[in-house]
């Protein structure tokens, strides 16, 4: 399976690459939010893609789905774990940021979910009833900043690590946010339930 690309841009079309990699050529589809981010590289430019391989009965040709963040790859891995969305679907869909569709899902927002290329409001409500409670950390992702998490030592440094290092927080105010969620709410135990936490916190000091 392949979950990571580095290689040279061969050909761009309007929603996919063709990337040379120890001399194979790999055709990858891409959303178009990170098609777009892809607009200032040139044929001959070199590339790195986090990589999501899918293949099956029904689908027997494998398929390369490609992403800027190892975190986006994560979030549509949840995105086609909804009923009738599924990767060539959700390809079409992502056509704005990620942290704004894991904005809209958290806050129920199913206007704007229904306005998702090939989403309807039918589905919209299944993406909100699906996974409503699991975008807190998605939607911290912020724009055109990259980067990959090491190691981690705890669950609040884990937090830590992935909101500079994949998220693009500068470091003190990662830690100002992290410290104001474990204060809001010392139960916290996991990373997951931290993200939670720093996601609502931030959002209520957006109202």
């Amino acid at each position: 399976m392949i979950g990571y690309l580095e290689g040279k841009i061969l050909k761009k079309e309007e929603d996919r690459l063709l990337v040379l990699a120890n001399q194979i050529g790999y055709e990858v589809l891409l959303p178009a939010i990170v098609m777009k981010s892809l607009q200032p590289k040139n044929i001959g430019a070199e590339i790195s893609l986090y990589i999501f391989f899918q293949q099956s009965e029904r689908q027997p040709k494998p398929v390369l789905i490609g992403f800027n963040l190892e975190v986006e790859k994560e979030f549509f891995q949840h995105f086609i774990s909804v009923e009738a969305i599924g990767p060539l679907k959700a390809v079409r869909a992502l056509s704005i940021p990620v942290r704004e569709i894991a904005t809209a899902i958290e806050s129920g927002d199913i206007n704007k979910l229904a306005q998702l290329k090939g989403i309807g409001r039918r589905t919209a409500q299944k993406i909100v009833a699906t996974l409503e409670g699991k975008m807190g950390k998605f939607a911290l992702i912020r724009s055109n900043e990259y980067g990959a998490a090491p190691p981690v030592e705890d669950f609040s440094k884990q937090v830590l690590d992935v909101m500079i290092k994949q998220l693009g927080h500068r470091a003190a105010d990662a830690r100002r946010m992290i410290d104001k969620a474990l204060k809001s709410n010392p139960s916290i135990t996991t990373a997951e339930a931290l993200f939670d936490e720093v996601y609502r916190s931030e959002r209520l000091d957006g109202n």
